[in-house]
């Protein structure tokens, strides 16, 4: 119960704290302050927009929003996000681009399974797209996997990890962003014990 009453009591500040960055950006927005010149109306709205966002709770899942690339021809390459392995807690995906053939270089990107979505890392996707074939690990949120799904922890972590570079084979190199670092690390000593051959080519 006094989990319960944590749980409400910071769910209550987080609504609180929204809807005042939410005040503050509307009433700093209004049409009528237009002609103000006033320096501390856009901080006040900058600030309430800020607030509002960090605040928000991500419903939904953002898009990844990398609609092409500009390819070694010149030339605009339309991108595709195709699942290439599907698991109950996690898929790997690559950033399919069309019109182009493969390329010498494949990257993985570990990213985080904390809370957050693997788009956060579209700005580093869409830098390594022009000279990569890129794969990403796409985590689920932990909310909507179903209790019937089974545990899911470091050892599944890292098992997950170790399916994924081998699909992926020996010419990868893998990224691994901030909290699966060590993680990426045991799956790739996991493959060097386990399957010599199957161990990415680099681990950053």
């Amino acid at each position: 119960m006094k989990y319960m009453f944590t749980y409400d009591l910071m769910e209550s500040a987080r609504n609180t704290n929204e809807w005042l960055g939410a005040s503050a950006r509307a009433f700093a927005s209004y049409p009528a302050f237009a002609m103000s010149m006033n320096p501390m109306l856009p901080l006040m709205a900058a600030w309430g927009e800020v607030t509002e966002r960090t605040f928000s709770r991500m419903i939904a899942k953002p898009d990844w929003g990398i609609r092409s690339i500009v390819g070694p021809d010149g030339q605009d390459h339309l991108v595709d996000v195709t699942p290439v392995v599907e698991k109950p807690f996690g898929n790997l995906v690559q950033f399919f681009v069309r019109r182009r053939s493969p390329m010498a270089r494949k990257v993985l990107l570990v990213a985080p399974m904390s809370g957050h979505y693997a788009t956060l890392l579209r700005s580093t996707v869409a830098s390594l797209l022009p000279d990569a074939d890129v794969f990403v690990t796409d985590w689920h949120n932990a909310r909507d996997i179903p209790v019937s799904a089974g545990k899911f922890d470091v050892e599944d972590y890292t098992l997950y990890l170790a399916e994924f570079m081998k699909v992926m084979g020996p010419e990868t190199h893998v990224i691994a962003i901030c909290q699966p670092a060590p993680l990426a690390l045991a799956a790739t000593a996991y493959l060097a014990a386990e399957d010599p051959d199957a161990q990415p080519r680099s681990l950053v």
